[in-house]
C-alpha cells in the first residue's frame, strides 16, 4: 500500500520530498485533480500576468524527477471519497489503498451566481485561468475584479501596468480590514487609487451583463454599471474537502476545513492534512486555531505532515511550530507580512503608505508586522515575533528604520 498524498499541490509534492528524506522507502502515490504535475500557485497572479510568460505549465519537479523520487501519480481526476476503515481513497471508480494519508486538496474559489459559462468572467486558481486572464489582458480588456484581496489587487496591478481601465468592487468599506485592520486598510485603498484604480467600495454585485455568450458590464447594487471585457472572481475560497463529508474526518463547523492537531493529525487515526485545507492550533499564539494560504506554510505544513506521517513506530511526533508569512506585489510596492493581525492594538509608523511599518501587539508581545517596500525589515521584526515581551523593543526600531529613511 504505502503512502497515499491527495492533492497534488506544493504542499502534496513537500510531502513526497520530506518522506523520502526520512527514509520512507515504501510506495507513494501522488493524486491530483488537475493534469498538470505540482506547480507553484503564486506566479500564477504575478511573473505569469507579465507579457511574454510562457503558456506552458513549469512544474516544481519534472517527471524524471518524480520518477527518481519513486512518486506515481495519477492526475486529472480528483478524490471523490474516503473509506478509514478500509483505508482506501477513491477516485472515480478506482479505490486508492493506503498505510498512511496526507490530505492536500487545497481550496476551491466561490463562484460567483450566474456567471457559469459566460466567457470573460474567470477565478484565479489554476494556471488555464491565469492563462485566459494574461491573454485578455494582453488584447487590452476593460477590467473588474470583484474583491479587493491580495491576488484581485495584484490582478488590477496587471492591468493598470498595462494602461488598461482597472475597477475593483468589494462589498466591505475598506478592503482587507478583515485580514489586515482597518488603518492599514485604508493604506492599501490609497496604493490602489494612487496607481489610477477604480475603487468601488461598500457595494456588491447584483449581475452581469453580456451579449452573445460574452460578459460586457457588472452591475452593482447601487444601479451602477461598469463596462468590462474580463471580470476576475476574487471573493473567497473553501476548503476542499467536498470529499470528506461521508468520512468521519472531523471538519470545521464553518469552512469545512480539516481540524488537526498541533502535529496535523486529522481526527482519524493514519491520516494527517497540509496547506490551505489544515486548521491547526498555532502555539506561537496562544493555540489560536489558524487556517493560512501562503506559499511558506503549505511548504512547511507538507514537510512536516510527512514527516510524521511516516516516522518510525514509538517515535514521538513533531509539532508545527509556525510563525505566518506571505507577500504580495502590487503597482511596483510590495507588501510583506509575518505573524498575525488578531491584535489588541495596531500602530502605523511612517508615511500612509510606500515605507510604512504597521506593527500589531496582544499583550506586551509583538504579534505581527506589515511592511510597505522595506523588504529588508521584516525578517529582522519577525524574531522579533518569535521573543516573549518584544513590543517595546519592535516599537523602538521601527521608529529608528523610519527615521532612518527620512
Amino acid at each position: 500500500m504505502g503512502l497515499v498524498i491527495v492533492g497534488a499541490s506544493l504542499a502534496g509534492l513537500r510531502a513526497a520530498e520530506s518522506a523520502r528524506r526520512s527514509g520512507w522507502d515504501g510506495d507513494i502515490t501522488l493524486i491530483g485533480a488537475e493534469e498538470h504535475l505540482p506547480y507553484d500557485r503564486p506566479p500564477l497572479s504575478k511573473s505569469q500576468l507579465d507579457r511574454g510568460t510562457p503558456d506552458a505549465v513549469v512544474p516544481l519537479r519534472s517527471r524524471a524527477e518524480l520518477d527518481e523520487l519513486g512518486v506515481t501519480t495519477l492526475l486529472g481526476s480528483p478524490a471523490t471519497g474516503l473509506d478509514t476503515t478500509g483505508r482506501t481513497v477513491l477516485v472515480g471508480e478506482t479505490a486508492v489503498p493506503y498505510d498512511a494519508l496526507i490530505v492536500a486538496t487545497g481550496a476551491t474559489p466561490f463562484q460567483l451566481p450566474g456567471a457559469a459559462g459566460l466567457a470573460g468572467v474567470t477565478g484565479l486558481r489554476t494556471h488555464a485561468e491565469a492563462v485566459a486572464v494574461r491573454r485578455a489582458l494582453d488584447e487590452g480588456a476593460r477590467t473588474v475584479v470583484i474583491g479587493a484581496g491580495f491576488i484581485g489587487s495584484e490582478i488590477a496591478s496587471a492591468a493598470r501596468k498595462r494602461g488598461l481601465p482597472a475597477t475593483i468592487v468589494e462589498r466591505l468599506d475598506v478592503p482587507l480590514s478583515r485580514s489586515l485592520g482597518p488603518e492599514p486598510g485604508e493604506i492599501c485603498a490609497d496604493l490602489h487609487r494612487a496607481a489610477g484604480t477604480d475603487l468601488r467600495l461598500g457595494v456588491g454585485v447584483s449581475g452581469l451583463e453580456s451579449a452573445g455568450g460574452r460578459v460586457t458590464g457588472v452591475v452593482l447594487d447601487d444601479g451602477t454599471a461598469v463596462p468590462a471585457d474580463l471580470v476576475v472572481v476574487g471573493i473567497g475560497v473553501r476548503p476542499a474537502t467536498g470529499w470528506l463529508e461521508e468520512s468521519p474526518v472531523a471538519l470545521h463547523d464553518g469552512d469545512r476545513g480539516v481540524l488537526c492537531s498541533a502535529t496535523l493529525a486529522t481526527s482519524v487515526s493514519g491520516a494527517w492534512a497540509a496547506g490551505d485545507v489544515a486548521h491547526f492550533p498555532n502555539s506561537r499564539f496562544e493555540g489560536d486555531l489558524m487556517r493560512l494560504e501562503h506559499w511558506t506554510n503549505a511548504a512547511e505544513q507538507g514537510a512536516l505532515a510527512a514527516r510524521n506521517a511516516v516516522a518510525a513506530p514509538g517515535v514521538a511526533p513533531e509539532f508545527l511550530d509556525t510563525i505566518p508569512y506571505f507577500w504580495s506585489d502590487w503597482y511596483g510596492h510590495r507588501l510583506q507580512f509575518v505573524g498575525t493581525p488578531r491584535a489588541d492594538q495596531v500602530v502605523t509608523l511612517g508615511p500612509r503608505g510606500p515605507g510604512a511599518i504597521v506593527l500589531y501587539r496582544r499583550g506586551t508581545q509583538l504579534a505581527g508586522v506589515l511592511t510597505i517596500d522595506r523588504p529588508r525589515d521584516i525578517m529582522k521584526f519577525r524574531r522579533l515575533v518569535m521573543e516573549p515581551g518584544s513590543w517595546e523593543e519592535a516599537l523602538f526600531q521601527a521608529k529608528e528604520r523610519v527615521e532612518a529613511a527620512v
